[in-house]
C-alpha cells in the first residue's frame, strides 16, 4: 500500500497504443500501456487499480461478474501477471445492487427502506447492511473478485443518495436518519470481513467517505478534488486535517479528479507533494498517460520524468512510511504531522500551514501555486535541519526561512541526526529527464507479455 498507485477512471480496451503500435496482447490495451511504460521508464508501481466500469451491464458493474469480452479480457490471468510484475490489483466497487442481484434482492427485500433512485441510475438500489442476509448475499459478490486474486478495492460512494428522513426504518429498527452517518462503517466493515475471510491481512480498503468507527478497517482518498492549483491547495490541507482526525493512512488524486486542466505546472507540483502522502497514487489524467496528453506537448517529457523521481523516492521511504503507520496503529500520532504538533508555542507553526512533517524526521513544503519559484518555511525548533536538495546546507531549527524551488523541487528537509538518506536527487533529476525523453519500444516489451501469456496454463 505504501508504495506508488496508479489508475485510470476508466479503461477502453483499445486496437492501438497512444504512438499507434498496434495492440496484439492477450489483457487490456490501457493496462498494458500503463505498466509497460512505467516498467519502461524505471517508474516503480506497487499497486494497479480499475475503476468502474470493468463488469457487465449500464453502468459496468452487474452481479460483480468480470467483462472479459469487452472490457478486461483473460482478467485472471492478467492479475497473475501483475503479481509478477510486483504489482497487486484492486477494483471500484460501491455498496448497492445492479443486475440480476438489483432484481433478486429486491424481492427479497434486501435495499435500503426510503431510498428513491436517482435519474442517473447510479447508487440504486442500496443495500441495507444492517440485515445480515442482505449483507451476506452482497458480500458473496465481493467473494468472486477476491477469489481471482483481486487484493483490495476502492469503496466509493457509502455517502451519496442515502435517504436521511422520513418515517422508514432499516433491517435493524433504525430510523433512516440514524443509518445516515452510520452506514459508511457498516459499508467499510462488511467488505472488511469478506476481505479478511478471503485473503487474510493481505489486503487493503480504500474508501472515499468516512465517519467514526471507519478508520480501523481501511486507508482513505480524498475524493474527486479538482485538478487546478486550487484544488491541489485543498489536498494539502486535507491530507493534515484528515491526519489529526485519526484518518492517518491517507492519498490525493494526484492531478485532480474533476476539472483535469492537465497543467503542467499543477500536475508536476502535485506529483511532488503525492511522494509525500502515504499513499502515492497516480491518475486518472483523463483516462490517458503523461505521454498522450489532451493538449500540447502530447507526450509531456517533463511530467514523466518528475513521475520518475517522486515515484522512485516514495519507493524508497516505504519502510519508513509503513514504520510510522504501525505507530499510528499504536499510539494515535499520525504519520503526516502539521508543525503545530512538533512546535505547537512557534506562531509561525500555526500559520505555515503549507509545511509538514512526513513521519518524525522529514520535513516538506509542498508548493500549490503557479509561477511560484520561492517558498518559505517554518523549521521546527528544538533540531538541526538538512536541505535534501544542497547536501552539506544546514538550518537550526526555530526559524522561518526561503528557499529556492523550480518546478521539479518540492523544500526537503532532513532532521539532523537521523538515519533518512533520500539519494542524490539533483542527479536522479537529471536522470529521468534523460529517460523520459526516449519513447519506449511498445512492440517489444508486448512479444514478452505475448509470450508469457503462450507460457500459462
Amino acid at each position: 500500500m505504501f508504495r506508488p498507485w496508479r489508475w485510470r477512471d476508466e479503461h477502453t480496451n483499445r486496437e492501438a497504443y497512444y504512438d499507434g503500435t498496434k495492440v496484439d496482447a492477450p489483457f487490456n490495451s490501457e493496462v498494458l500501456e500503463d505498466v509497460l511504460m512505467m516498467k519502461s521508464f524505471g517508474i516503480p508501481n506497487g499497486v494497479y487499480w480499475i475503476d468502474r466500469p470493468w463488469g457487465l451491464g449500464k453502468h459496468g458493474y452487474d452481479d460483480f461478474n468480470i467483462d472479459e469480452n469487452k472490457r478486461l479480457p483473460n482478467f485472471g490471468k492478467m492479475v497473475k501477471w501483475l503479481e509478477g510484475e510486483d504489482q497487486k490489483t484492486v477494483l471500484w466497487i460501491a455498496p448497492f445492487f445492479q443486475g440480476k442481484m438489483a432484481e433478486e434482492g429486491t424481492t427479497k427485500g434486501y435495499t435500503l427502506a426510503g431510498q428513491v433512485s436517482p435519474a442517473s441510475g447510479n447508487n440504486f438500489p442500496m443495500v441495507d447492511l444492517s440485515n445480515p442476509d442482505a449483507k451476506a448475499y452482497w458480500q458473496a459478490g465481493i467473494e468472486k473478485l477476491l477469489k481471482q486474486g483481486v487484493a483490495g478495492f476502492k469503496l466509493d460512494r457509502g455517502e451519496e443518495n442515502i435517504p436521511d428522513d422520513g418515517p422508514f426504518k432499516i433491517f435493524d429498527g433504525r430510523t433512516i436518519r440514524e443509518n445516515r452517518n452510520a452506514y459508511t462503517p457498516m459499508y467499510v466493515k462488511a467488505v472488511y470481513d469478506v476481505a479478511k475471510k478471503n485473503r487474510g491481512d493481505d489486503f487493503v480498503l480504500l474508501p472515499r467517505a468516512a465517519y467514526t468507527g471507519t478508520a480501523q478497517y481501511s486507508a482513505n482518498w480524498g475524493g474527486d478534488v479538482g485538478g487546478t492549483q486550487e484544488g491541489l491547495r485543498a489536498s494539502i490541507i486535507a491530507l493534515q486535517r484528515s491526519a489529526v482526525m485519526g484518518y492517518s493512512s491517507w492519498g490525493a488524486d494526484t492531478c485532480g479528479y474533476n476539472q483535469q486542466l492537465m497543467e503542467q505546472e499543477v500536475c508536476g507540483r502535485w506529483l511532488a507533494f503525492s511522494a509525500f502522502n502515504p499513499i502515492m497514487e497516480v491518475g486518472p489524467t483523463r483516462n490517458v498517460g503523461f505521454w498522450n496528453l489532451p493538449r500540447e506537448p502530447k507526450y509531456d517529457a517533463t511530467l514523466i520524468a518528475l513521475w520518475r523521481l517522486y515515484a522512485r523516492l516514495h519507493e524508497r521511504l516505504v519502510e519508513y512510511g509503513h514504520a510510522h503507520a504501525v505507530e499510528a496503529n499504536k499510539t494515535g500520532m499520525p504519520i503526516v504531522r502539521p508543525l503545530f504538533m512538533a512546535d505547537p508555542k512557534a506562531k509561525e507553526a500555526w500559520t505555515n500551514w503549507w509545511t509538514y512533517l512526513y513521519g518524525k524526521d522529514i520535513l516538506v513544503s509542498p508548493i500549490w501555486e503557479k509561477n511560484k519559484r520561492e517558498q518559505e518555511v517554518y523549521l521546527p525548533a528544538g533540531s538541526t535541519w538538512k536541505d535534501a536538495w544542497q547536501t552539506g546546507k544546514t538550518y537550526k531549527g526555530g526559524q522561518t526561512i526561503k528557499v529556492r524551488a523550480e518546478l521539479h523541487q518540492i523544500p526537503i528537509f532532513i532532521r539532523a541526526g537521523s538515519k533518512i538518506d533520500l539519494g542524490d536527487l539533483d542527479r536522479e533529476w537529471k536522470e529521468s529527464v534523460e529517460i523520459a525523453a526516449k519513447k519506449p519500444d511498445l512492440a517489444a516489451m508486448q512479444a514478452e507479455v505475448k509470450k508469457w501469456f503462450a507460457g500459462q496454463k
